[in-house]
């Protein structure tokens, strides 16, 4: 006899063991706002450095002691110092140092990449002058293949992570961090037992006060976090330019929230997403998708709405793009059901990019991925959907009396 497929409803009503919301991976950029436009560098090295000419001989002179101080740093604290090759998974190369401190029970710098990249960096060029006299220099900013450096750290807070800082003026950063991790560590030193998933939690005696630890990282524990390693990291600015308002700001790159909601059956877990993948494959559309973001949209963005699966060996990863950003559901380990909304433009969600505003996308992004369930529970309930179909379809007898089909 042929059994209903299982749906969402079915899933939410009884199979659910732990349905947990946190932060997933959390990618910023830090930037130095003084130091965006040419005339910004020309009073860096004038006004704040009292250099009287502006050359950038003197951006060479203090990329080059940032340098010295990465390779000196790296001899005096034993940190190997690894140079990555091209396509190479830099975390993968990484993994064995991470778990090698990690295994000792420390936190530090486990080990410095070191790769050949293009960034958005300042070059000069030279104004023809009529007569005598010093250069004038020009100051914009170019694409080049510069050096960057990976800081591959274990975290008091936050576990792995890394800091990348760019080693030509004007220095960008990138920070990467993982709000699972955060939560684990967090959850450990509260005393909240829990079993892990890969990259989240499988069990807990504790799902409340579990929540509450993953609701409690904010922008506040990632300044913390920055500040922390600005003080440790060798750096190519000073804290002389600090205090002359030469520092970084920190703004949201990409930002993964989800929500995973845990099966007590495998079984039911993967027969349920088979069906979700089947009954979604136009969940792109874009009513559907301004429902779910709750932002209205008067012209479509460049590339349009749609849907993609993606296929990794066994694993299915469901994908529905909005404007930049996207929500991808996927099983975790056959176990777990998880809903992450990816968001890589703030301005998606109607909230700029500053890190202020890290704790407003939490909630919207929570909202997103409540909606998208919604959506998928009222797409797989229908009628439609349902033995009601099937009565419905075929003559029925009622009080002795026959009545044909609908």
């Amino acid at each position: 006899m042929a059994t209903r497929p299982v749906t969402v409803s079915d899933v939410l009503r009884g199979h659910v063991v732990l349905d947990l919301e946190s932060f997933d991976r959390i990618y910023l950029n830090g930037y130095v706002p003084l130091l965006q436009v040419g005339g910004q560098v020309v009073s860096f090295l004038t006004r704040h450095l009292g250099f009287p000419i502006p050359s950038p001989a003197l951006l060479e002179k203090i990329g080059n002691r940032f340098r010295l101080a990465v390779r000196r740093f790296a001899a005096e604290n034993d940190v190997p110092m690894v140079r990555f090759a091209k396509g190479e998974r830099k975390l993968e190369v990484m993994r064995p140092h991470l778990d090698r401190l990690a295994a000792q029970g420390r936190c530090g710098v486990a080990a410095i990449g070191v790769a050949q990249e293009f960034q958005r960096v300042f070059t000069a060029s030279t104004e023809d002058r009529d007569g005598p006299g010093a250069p004038h220099f020009r100051f914009a900013k170019a694409d080049r293949r510069v050096i960057a450096y990976y800081f591959y750290v274990v975290d008091e807070a936050f576990g792995p992570a890394f800091v990348k800082v760019c080693a030509y003026f004007p220095y960008p950063i990138k920070i990467w961090l993982n709000g699972h991790e955060y939560a684990k560590r967090a959850a450990a030193a509260a005393g909240i037992a829990f079993t892990p998933l890969a990259n989240g939690f499988a069990a807990t005696e504790d799902p409340a006060g579990l929540q509450e630890v993953c609701a409690r990282l904010g922008a506040g524990a990632v300044r913390v976090f920055c500040e922390r390693w600005w003080s440790r990291l060798p750096l190519p600015l000073t804290e002389a330019d600090r205090a002359a308002g030469y520092w970084w700001e920190i703004s949201m790159r990409q930002v993964e929230v989800s929500r995973t909601l845990v099966c007590d059956a495998p079984r039911q877990a993967r027969a349920f997403f088979e069906a979700l993948c089947v009954d979604n494959l136009d969940l792109g559309r874009p009513d559907d998708m301004q429902v779910v973001f709750a932002r209205r949209v008067r012209t479509d963005p460049v590339g349009g709405y749609r849907t993609r699966l993606l296929r990794s060996g066994d694993e299915v990863t469901l994908n529905a793009y909005f404007r930049h950003s996207r929500v991808k559901s996927y099983l975790k380990e056959g176990r777990a059901f998880r809903i992450e909304t990816v968001v890589n433009d703030p301005g998606d969600l109607g909230l700029p990019r500053r890190l202020a505003h890290l704790d407003e996308l939490f909630v919207r992004a929570r909202d997103v991925n409540r909606r998208m369930v919604d959506t998928f529970r009222v797409g797989q309930g229908c009628v439609l959907a349902s033995p009601a179909f099937e009565r419905v379809a075929r003559p029925s007898v009622q009080d002795g009396r026959r009545a044909p089909a609908l």
